[in-house]
C-alpha cells in the first residue's frame, strides 16, 4: 500500500485490532499490513469501496488493496447488474474466507418436487473433483483433458466454455488408483490472476480474462515435495501479495511465493511434515497473523510474514488428511475421516492447548461448516451430524439411505447437501435444534467417467448469485435456487 493511502487509512482509525462490530459494521483488512478497519459498507464504485465510520465520516479504499474475502463482500452487497452470479463472488476453495460460506440472500427455502430449474449443462470439464471458483460471471475449473490437466473458464450465464489453459501434464498414472484420475483443488482467482495446482504439482499463475500463464513452479521439483498417494488436492492460498501452498518435506512443508512473479518469499524450514490433502487457512491471533495447515501427524500454525512455526499439536491422521480446519475466535478445529474424529485447539495462549477431542464426527473429506456455535458435516458411519462447536457435543445426527455420506456448503440459513453415493441433492435447515430436510433431486446426468471405477460424486455444490453448481467430473450443471 503506497504512503498516501496508508496514511489516509490510519488517520481515519485503521488499528491492529479493530473494536467489535455494530449492527452494519464489520472489520475490513489491508491485504498488506493485516491492519483493520470498523465501518460500514456504503457503495462500490468502479475498483474503490466506499466505507462509513462509525463517527458517520466516509473513507474510500481501492478494492485491490483488501483481502479477498473483503473484496468479495463489497461485490456481493454492491447492487447486482443482473445476471450471471449478480455481482457476488466465490473466488476459491470455500469461499472468499475458506469456510463453505455463500454470501447469498433471497433463496429457495423448499425446492418443488423434481428440484430446482436445470438453466444449463456443461459437459467437457474433464477428469477430476474440483469445485468451482466464480467471479465476475465466470466459472474456473480444474480438470483432465487428453492427458492434460487444465484450468477451464466456463461462462456462468450460458455454460460455454470461454478457454482453457494447461497446468501440466496428466499421465493418469500413481495416483490414479481406483477412485479415478484427474485434477482435484480448486482455482483461486485473485487481482485478475488465476492460480491452480495439478496433481502432480505443477501450480500455475494465469491471467483470469484469457488464461495467458504468467509464471509456473514445481512443488516437487523445486521445492522438494513429495506427491501423496493421490496426489497433490490443494487450492492455493492467495494472502495479500503472497501465494501460499504445501509442498511438504524438509526444504518446508509450507511456501510462500510472490503472487506476481512466483519468486520464493519464505520457506517454513522448522515445519517439513509431508503433504497431505488439506488447504491452508488464515487465523488472525491477537495481532498476528497464522497460516494454519493439517498433516497427516500434526496441525501446525505459521507465521505469515516469515514462515517460522509458532505452534504444533499432534494428530493421529490414519491414510488420508483431507478436510480443511476451521479457526474461530482463538480456536482451531480439525477433522478426518478412517477413525479419526475431531478436535479443538486453543491457538491465543501461544501454544496449542487442547480443549476437546473425540469421534463425534470423522469426516472423510466431504468437509464441515461451523455456523453460528455449530458445526455441520457428515460423519463416517454416523451420516449428517451437528456438533457444538466449543464442547464437541453432538446435537443431532440423522443417516440413512441418501444421507450417509457427501459433500455439504451453507448459504442463509441452510445446508445444502450432495450424497455421494446416489449423485441426489437434498435441502436442510442448518439448526442445531434437529435435522429438517425441505428438498432433494437427483444429479440431472451421471458421467460416463466414473465408470469401471470406485469413484463417487465427490465435488463440493457452491451457490453463488442464486444459482446452485454441481459437477459430476465432466458434467457441471447449473440451477436456479432464487426464491
Amino acid at each position: 500500500m503506497n504512503t498516501k493511502i496508508l496514511c489516509a487509512l490510519t488517520a481515519m482509525g485503521l488499528l491492529a485490532a479493530a473494536p467489535p462490530a455494530l449492527a452494519k459494521e464489520r472489520t475490513w483488512t489491508d491485504a498488506k499490513s493485516g491492519k483493520t478497519l470498523s465501518a460500514e459498507f456504503v457503495a462500490l464504485s468502479g475498483e474503490k469501496v466506499k466505507l462509513k465510520r462509525p463517527n458517520g465520516s466516509m473513507v474510500e479504499i481501492p478494492l485491490t488493496r483488501l483481502i479477498a474475502a473483503d473484496q468479495s463482500f463489497a461485490r456481493a452487497s454492491a447492487k447486482s447488474g443482473g445476471g450471471g452470479t449478480g455481482g457476488a463472488d466465490y473466488p476459491g476453495w470455500r469461499g472468499a474466507n475458506r469456510d463453505g460460506h455463500s454470501p447469498d440472500k433471497g433463496l429457495l427455502k423448499e425446492w418443488p418436487e423434481g428440484g430446482p430449474k436445470l438453466l444449463w449443462t456443461f459437459d467437457d470439464c474433464g477428469k477430476g473433483y474440483s469445485a468451482p471458483a466464480v467471479v465476475a460471471d465466470r466459472l474456473y475449473y480444474t480438470g483432465t483433458r487428453k492427458g492434460k490437466a487444465e484450468i477451464i473458464c466456463v461462462d456462468a450465464k450460458s455454460g460455454k466454455e470461454l478457454w482453457s489453459t494447461e497446468i501440466g501434464s496428466d499421465p493418469e498414472d500413481g495416483y490414479n488408483t481406483r477412485w479415478g484420475a484427474g485434477t482435484r483443488g480448486a482455482v483461486t482467482i485473485d487481482g485478475g490472476l488465476a492460480y491452480a495446482i495439478n496433481a502432480n504439482g505443477d501450480l500455475v499463475c494465469v491471467t483470469a480474462d484469457k488464461g495467458t500463464r504468467k509464471w509456473s513452479k514445481s512443488l516437487v521439483d523445486d521445492f522438494g515435495g513429495k506427491i501423496p498417494g493421490w496426489g497433490y488436492s490443494e487450492s492455493p492460498l492467495v494472502d495479500g501479495d503472497k501465494v501460499i501452498v504445501t509442498p511438504g518435506g524438509k526444504q518446508g512443508a509450507i511456501v510462500a511465493l510472490d503472487k506476481n512473479s512466483g519468486k520464493t518469499l519464505w520457506k517454513s524450514t522448522d515445519l517439513t511434515d509431508s503433504a497431505q490433502y488439506s488447504s491452508i487457512i488464515i487465523a488472525e491471533v491477537k495481532g498476528k497473523r497464522h497460516y494454519v495447515q493439517l498433516f497427516m501427524k500434526s496441525l501446525a500454525g505459521v507465521d505469515a510474514e516469515s514462515g517460522e512455526l509458532l505452534w504444533k499439536s499432534k494428530w493421529p491422521g490414519r491414510t488420508a488428511v483431507i478436510p480443511t480446519p476451521i479457526y474461530h475466535e482463538g480456536h482451531v478445529y480439525a477433522v478426518s475421516g478412517y477413525g479419526v474424529g475431531c478436535k479443538l485447539v486453543k491457538i491465543d495462549g501461544g501454544d496449542a492447548e487442547e480443549v476437546w477431542s473425540n469421534k463425534t464426527i470423522k469426516n472423510h473429506h466431504g468437509g464441515v461448516i461451523k455456523v453460528g456455535d455449530y458445526v455441520y458435516g457428515f460423519s463416517d458411519g454416523g451420516g449428517l451430524v451437528c456438533q457444538e462447536f466449543m464442547t464437541g457435543e453432538k446435537k443431532w445426527n440423522e443417516k440413512g439411505q441418501g444421507k450417509n455420506k457427501g459433500a455439504l456448503h451453507y448459504a442463509e440459513g441452510m445446508l445444502y447437501c450432495v450424497d455421494e453415493q446416489e449423485g441426489s441433492v437434498f435441502l436442510v435447515k442448518a439448526t442445531p435444534e434437529g435435522f429438517e430436510e425441505t428438498g432433494r433431486f437427483p444429479m440431472p446426468k451421471e458421467t460416463e467417467l466414473r465408470k469401471g471405477t470406485s469413484g463417487k460424486v465427490w465435488t463440493h455444490p457452491v451457490v453463488i448469485g442464486g444459482k446452485l453448481y454441481l459437477r459430476d467430473q465432466d458434467l457441471v450443471f447449473c440451477l436456479d435456487v432464487k426464491k
